[in-house]
């Protein structure tokens, strides 16, 4: 009996995690839709995370569909706190696997802030506050700290190393042991695998230039340097050829949606 209660726990959050990984999709494949209809003079704008929520609840039955999107983001958290308490994948206790499970902790909290603003959005009690200002303030209490500007850098270099990854993982592949892709014609895993290496690529793309906002802010010992994903798409278009290179990023933001709901379906999720 108890063995059957373990087991049906495990198949919950199993599916909460897998329900996750589709909210974030969803998430990031409406910033790059936005941001690409902008690039392509079709309208659109460039927001955030913070900003896809709105524009979800925006939408006809919106409070119903960012309440689905909450849950899943919850479940998301789940089951990354899971990953890095209890170690289901079996990632080793050296400091390669601490350190993979400290960035799922790390990425779980950051999900949390997001389920949180999309319950508040829904409830009418807040959630309306981008990730700009989210950064600019998390910046600033770093900032006063002892050996502020230390602190703000070394995040800085920690978030741009975190963009170096993304490459890393668009370039060897290395991803694909994750995804159970037997059931898959050879074509359909290729396309996968091209749609995830080109998605992966964008976000470390934006993960470098959000690093190197945070490196500036350091160096000039000024918070409002600090800038988030929504700043950091205006800054693509403002460069020469900005259309283009905030529409192939944009384009990379939905591609990394698609990888994330790909996961949902063919990622191997070891029950707990």
């Amino acid at each position: 009996m108890t063995q059957q209660l373990t087991n049906h726990a495990s198949l919950w959050v199993e599916r909460l995690g897998r329900f996750g990984y589709v909210s974030k999709g969803v998430v990031y494949g409406i910033v790059g839709l936005l941001a690409a209809q902008t690039a392509f003079g079709r309208g659109g704008k460039t927001t955030d995370t913070q900003g896809a929520l709105q524009t979800i609840v925006n939408q006809p039955f919106g409070k119903f569909l960012l309440a689905l999107v909450a849950i899943g983001l919850i479940g998301y958290v789940i089951w990354r706190f899971i990953q890095a308490i209890k170690d289901p994948e079996n990632k080793g206790n050296d400091a390669k696997g601490l350190a993979v499970q400290i960035g799922y902790a790390v990425n779980g909290l950051i999900y949390a802030s997001l389920a949180l603003s999309a319950v508040k959005i829904v409830t009418g009690t807040g959630g309306g506050k981008n990730s700009s200002d989210s950064t600019e303030d998390s910046t600033a209490r770093l900032l006063s700290q002892p050996f502020g500007e230390w602190l703000v850098a070394t995040v800085g270099v920690f978030v741009i190393a975190l963009g170096f990854y993304q490459f890393y993982q668009a370039c060897s592949g290395k991803f694909r042991k994750e995804l159970n892709l037997t059931e898959l014609s050879n074509i359909q895993a290729q396309w996968i695998m091209r749609i995830s290496r080109f998605g992966l690529a964008a976000r470390g793309i934006v993960f470098c230039i959000i690093g190197w906002f945070l490196i500036e802010a350091a160096r000039q010992s000024n918070a409002a340097t600090a800038e988030g994903l929504d700043e950091v798409l205006q800054t693509l278009a403002q460069q020469p050829y900005g259309a283009w290179l905030l529409g192939i990023v944009a384009l990379g933001l939905v591609a990394y949606g698609i990888y994330t709901i790909i996961q949902a379906r063919y990622r191997r999720l070891v029950n707990v």
